[in-house]
């Protein structure tokens, strides 16, 4: 199983970009589905998350201007950046719990990290 992430980038402050993050393998079912972002010299912090059923939940320095989404389908889930910031950047992580066919066993997985930075 892994995760493959994309869609960071360099932007100006106020301008917007979409991530992606895509689960592959053999994967039985997909629950909740997150994004995690780390600025340089900070911890790792969850920035949105998504239910399977489509609740999501996200930090208060990102609300009404980050939109988490997936397609269930796609085993992808989206983070769709607006009004982006300075303080926005960071190397953004997906995390999903996903029960693999191989023991069905949920685990967490990660994915490899995109780069996102806002230029002021």
């Amino acid at each position: 199983v892994q995760l493959q992430a994309s869609g960071g980038g360099l932007v100006q402050a106020g301008g917007s970009l979409r991530l992606s993050c895509a689960a592959s393998g053999s994967i039985f079912s997909i629950n909740t589905m997150n994004w995690y972002r780390q600025a340089p010299g900070n911890e790792r912090v969850l920035v949105a998350t998504i239910s399977s059923d489509g609740y999501t939940n996200y930090a208060d320095s990102v609300k009404g201007r980050f939109t988490i989404s997936r397609d269930n389908r796609k085993k992808t889930v989206y983070l769709q950046m607006n009004s982006l910031k300075p303080e926005d950047t960071a190397v953004y992580y997906c995390n999903a719990d996903i029960i693999p066919y191989v023991d069905y066993v949920n685990r967490y997985y990660w994915g490899q990290g995109t780069l996102v930075t806002v230029s002021s």
